[in-house]
C-alpha cells in the first residue's frame, strides 16, 4: 500500500490555523488593538477602509519592538506572554498563544512599522501571504503601526463567504466597543473610510459608556459595585424603562476581557425578574475581577469563552449584588402598604342612592331541554370575507333544523367574564333577535386566543400571530410593488430615538424602502427623529426602530433585509397578548387572516392556527 500520509507545507498549515483565528475583518481588528492594550499603549487609532476588506490600520504608542522582536513577532507560537503550560492559570494579557499576527499574516499583505527607545532606528517590514517580502529600518517612532490590506487575498472561498459592508462593519464595530469599554484610561478613535466614527478620550468608567453609547445614555444607568472574598464587579446596568427588544448592548468582561457566558446573562436577566415584560433585555456593561488562577480561559481560538473554579459561587453572589444596586436606586418596584386601597374607588355622584345589586336569572332554562324553535341556534356567516374558503370551512351557512338545538350565547369580552344564560342580552337585545341574526360563533380565550366553531370541529388562533401574517404581507405587497407607501400617520410631536452614529446612518441609507414601509423620520444628532408610522397597529417609535436594527446584521439567503425588517415591524405592530378584542375585531382579523397567502403561519414560520377535530373532542368524553 503506498504512502498516503504527508506534512502539510508551512503556508498551507497556517491558512489552516488562520481559519480558527481570522474569521472576518472584525477579528483582525480585535487581535491588533487587543496587542496595543498589552504593549501599554495609551492611545490606539483604529483606521478601517470598506469595512475592513481593503484596509485595517491599527496604530499605538506602546512600548514598540525591537528590530529582532519584529521579526519574530510572524512566527507561529512566538510570545512575549508565556514561558510555562503554568503560565496559562496567570495570565492578565489579552494575547497569549501567539498565533494572531502569524495567521492575519498568512491570508493578508501585512505592513508593520514599529520602533524601540532602546534602538536609533525603527523597523519596517512587508509580508505576503506569510512571506517576507522587504525588511528596511525606518525612522525611530515610539509604538507600532500594523497596516492589514486585501485580506483574505490568497483564501478567495474565505472572502466570498464575507457578508455586506454594513454587516461587516457592524462586527467591526462590535469588537472595537468591546475593547474600548473595558480600557477606559486609553484614547481610542475609530475611522471607517473618511468618517470619524469614535473619538473616546480617557475618563470614568461612566464616561466611557456614555461615550461609546451616546450622551442620553447617562440618566439610563444604574451603577453596580459588590466586592466579596470570591470576586468583585463593578459596572452598570440600564433601567428597565429603556429595555430594548435586542441584546445589542449587554456586555460582561472578566479581568477586564470581553466573554460570553449564558450562565451568568441568564442570572443577569433573573435579577431583572417582575420588571421587564417578555421579549425586552436590559443593558448592562459588568466588569468581574477574579484571580486568574481561578478561571481558564484557554477553551476558543477567540478566548470568549471561560470557565470558573466557583460558578456556582459566583452566580449566587452576582444576583443579590444586581437586585441591590437596582434597589438602591429606586428602580425596582415597591409596595406601599400605607396605602389605602379604599381611596382608589370613584366616590359617588350627589344624591344617588345605594341599592342592593340584583342578579336577574332566566327561571324558565333548562340546560337538559332542547327548544323546538330553530331560531334559538343562530348560524353561520362568512362574514364579508375576501375569500370563498369561509364557506367550505364552515359547511352551510345555517345550521340544519334536524341538528339538536341549545341555548344561544355570547362571547364574553374579557376571559374573566362569566355568562349566565338570561332573556335580556347587550343593549336590550332578546335572545329570539340575537339568535335571529347571523353570528359567527367566537369568543376569545386568555385575552390571547380567537376560538371559533368549524364545520369538523374548532379552531384556535393566535391572535398576536395572525396579526402579524396580515400586516407583514400587506407590507411586502408594497415592497415588490415599489408603491410609496403604505398607510402612515404623521405624529404630531416627532419622537426622538436615541442611536449611536453607525445605527443612526443605516437608518438613513435606508430610508428609501422604510418609507415604503410606512416608517418616516429625519436626522438628529442623538440618533433619529420619527415623523411618521404605519397606521395600522399599536407600538412605541422606539420598538419600530429597534425592529428595523434587529435585522440590520443579519443575512439570510433568498429573503431581502426590507423583507426581513417587514417582518420584524409587523411582530411589533400587531395586537399584543393580552389585548381584549370585542366580537367585530376578532371577525374583521380572521376575515383578513384568511385572505393572506399563508394563513397558518406568521412572517417567521411558527402555527397561527391549531385546530381540534370534532372526533378529537368527542373523544374527551368517553
Amino acid at each position: 500500500m503506498p504512502e498516503v500520509i504527508r506534512q502539510l507545507s508551512d503556508l498551507v498549515a497556517n491558512q489552516i490555523a488562520a481559519g480558527e483565528v481570522v474569521q472576518r475583518p472584525a477579528s483582525v481588528v480585535k487581535e491588533l488593538m487587543e496587542n496595543s492594550v498589552d504593549a501599554g499603549a495609551k492611545r490606539i487609532d483604529v483606521r478601517v477602509v470598506d469595512a475592513g476588506r481593503t484596509l485595517i490600520q491599527v496604530t499605538d504608542n506602546g512600548e514598540g519592538m525591537v528590530r529582532n522582536d519584529a521579526r519574530r513577532c510572524f512566527d507561529r507560537h512566538a510570545t512575549s506572554k508565556i514561558s510555562t503550560a503554568e503560565d496559562l492559570f496567570a495570565i492578565v494579557s489579552k494575547g497569549f498563544r501567539g498565533e494572531a499576527l502569524a495567521s492575519i499574516a498568512a491570508i493578508a499583505h501585512v505592513e508593520l512599522k514599529t520602533g524601540h527607545d532602546e534602538e536609533e532606528e525603527g523597523t519596517r517590514i512587508q509580508m505576503k501571504g506569510g512571506q517576507v517580502v522587504e525588511e528596511l529600518p525606518c525612522p525611530l517612532e515610539s509604538g507600532t503601526t500594523i497596516a492589514v490590506k486585501h485580506l483574505f487575498f490568497n483564501v478567495p472561498a474565505r472572502r466570498n463567504f464575507l457578508k455586506s459592508d454594513a454587516v461587516e462593519m457592524r462586527h467591526v464595530l462590535d469588537e472595537f466597543q468591546r475593547v474600548a469599554l473595558a480600557h477606559e484610561g486609553v484614547h481610542f478613535t475609530m475611522q471607517h473610510n473618511q468618517s470619524e466614527l469614535f473619538n473616546l478620550k480617557p475618563g470614568s468608567q461612566r464616561q466611557r459608556v456614555v461615550g461609546v453609547f451616546g450622551s442620553k445614555y447617562d440618566e439610563r444607568l444604574v451603577p453596580i459595585e459588590e466586592s466579596t472574598d470570591v470576586f468583585s464587579v463593578e459596572g452598570f446596568v440600564g433601567k428597565p424603562a429603556f429595555a430594548r427588544r435586542s441584546r445589542g448592548e449587554q456586555f460582561l468582561f472578566v479581568n477586564q476581557r470581553f466573554v460570553k457566558h449564558h450562565v451568568l446573562n441568564r442570572v443577569i436577566m433573573e435579577a431583572y425578574a417582575g420588571l421587564l415584560p417578555p421579549g425586552q433585555f436590559p443593558l448592562y456593561v459588568l466588569f468581574l475581577t477574579i484571580d486568574p488562577s481561578r478561571l481558564d480561559i484557554n477553551i476558543h481560538p477567540t478566548k470568549t469563552e471561560i470557565k470558573f473554579d466557583e460558578d456556582r459561587t459566583i452566580q449566587a453572589l452576582l444576583l443579590p449584588a444586581i437586585r441591590r444596586g437596582l434597589g438602591k436606586y429606586a428602580v425596582a418596584p415597591s409596595l406601599d402598604f400605607d396605602q389605602e386601597s379604599s381611596l382608589n374607588i370613584a366616590p359617588l355622584d350627589a344624591g344617588r342612592v345605594v341599592t342592593e345589586p340584583v342578579v336577574r336569572v332566566n327561571k324558565d332554562y333548562n340546560p337538559f331541554h332542547a327548544p323546538s324553535d330553530s331560531k334559538a341556534r343562530g348560524g353561520l356567516r362568512p362574514g364579508g370575507g375576501q375569500i370563498d374558503a369561509w364557506k367550505s370551512l364552515y359547511g352551510q351557512d345555517r345550521l340544519s333544523s334536524e341538528e339538536p338545538k341549545g341555548q344561544a350565547w355570547r362571547a364574553p369580552e374579557s376571559s374573566s367574564e362569566v355568562i349566565v344564560p338570561s332573556v335580556d342580552l347587550v343593549e336590550g337585545r332578546t335572545l329570539e333577535e340575537e339568535a335571529g341574526s347571523e353570528v359567527r360563533p367566537m369568543f376569545q380565550f386568555q385575552k390571547r386566543y380567537i376560538v371559533t366553531a368549524t364545520q369538523s370541529g374548532m379552531w384556535m388562533v393566535d391572535q398576536h400571530r395572525a396579526h402579524q401574517r396580515v400586516i407583514y404581507e400587506a407590507l411586502v405587497v408594497r415592497l415588490e410593488s415599489n408603491e410609496s407607501a403604505v398607510s402612515s400617520q404623521q405624529l404630531l410631536f416627532p419622537e426622538l430615538v436615541v442611536l449611536p452614529k453607525v445605527d443612526r446612518d443605516f437608518i438613513l441609507e435606508s430610508s428609501s424602502w422604510l418609507n415604503q414601509l410606512g416608517l418616516f423620520f429625519q436626522s438628529h444628532e442623538d440618533g433619529v427623529e420619527i415623523t411618521g408610522m404605519p397606521a395600522e397597529g399599536e407600538t412605541r417609535p422606539m420598538d419600530l426602530v429597534e425592529a428595523v436594527m434587529s435585522e440590520k446584521d443579519s443575512e439570510a439567503s433568498g429573503i431581502s433585509r426590507p423583507e426581513r425588517v417587514a417582518a420584524q415591524m409587523a411582530r411589533a405592530l400587531a395586537v399584543k397578548p393580552g389585548r381584549i378584542m370585542n366580537a367585530q375585531e376578532m371577525e374583521d382579523l380572521l376575515d383578513r387572516l384568511f385572505g393572506c397567502s399563508t394563513p397558518s403561519l406568521d412572517p417567521f414560520g411558527k402555527p397561527v392556527i391549531a385546530t381540534f377535530e370534532l372526533k378529537e373532542i368527542e373523544q374527551r368524553f368517553n
